[in-house]
């Protein structure tokens, strides 16, 4: 399956249990793996249910850290447990890319998702998310994973 190309679509919000924390970027995958079993565990203990792929929740652009929310999303509200925090994913327009391939790519295509929000006359958000529609194994093509980038959107206001 090819990168698809970008559109805008409108999401309602969704309920998902995450855990949140600033990271040094070079330190990213060693939270990512860190924080995946033990949101797995709190949901589970706390029959929520798990109600879709895993997902990153950038609060801010990225620069040599990165405030992020990491988690699933859930059929309901978790109750605090350790670092797991109940929390949502927004509602409203984003405008969407699925990432065809590695991880190392992912910057490439957030890029391109970026030019395509301008040329639409669109203003991005601040905030955005990556789901990981394919779950990575040690042993996978990593050209058969599949990353589907979010970037909340609105109209850009043109001075008259």
């Amino acid at each position: 399956m090819p990168e698809s190309e970008p559109t805008v679509v409108t999401l309602e919000p969704v309920t998902t249990a995450v855990i949140r924390r600033e990271v040094p970027m070079d330190r990213l995958p060693e939270f990512f793996d860190g924080s995946f079993g033990a949101l797995a565990a709190a949901v589970g203990e706390q029959d929520a249910g798990v109600a879709g792929p895993a997902f990153a929740f950038y609060h801010r652009m990225p620069t040599d850290t990165a405030d992020l929310e990491v988690g699933f999303p859930t059929v309901r509200a978790v109750e605090p447990s350790g670092d797991v925090r109940a929390s949502s994913l927004p509602g409203g327009r984003v405008a969407r890319l699925v990432h065809a391939g590695s991880f190392d790519g992912l910057g490439e295509s957030w890029q391109r998702l970026g030019t395509w929000i301008g040329t639409q006359g669109l203003q991005p958000g601040e905030a955005f998310w990556e789901v990981y529609l394919t779950e990575p194994s040690p042993d996978m093509d990593p050209a058969e994973l599949r990353t589907e980038l979010n970037w909340p959107v609105s109209y850009e206001r043109r001075a008259l």
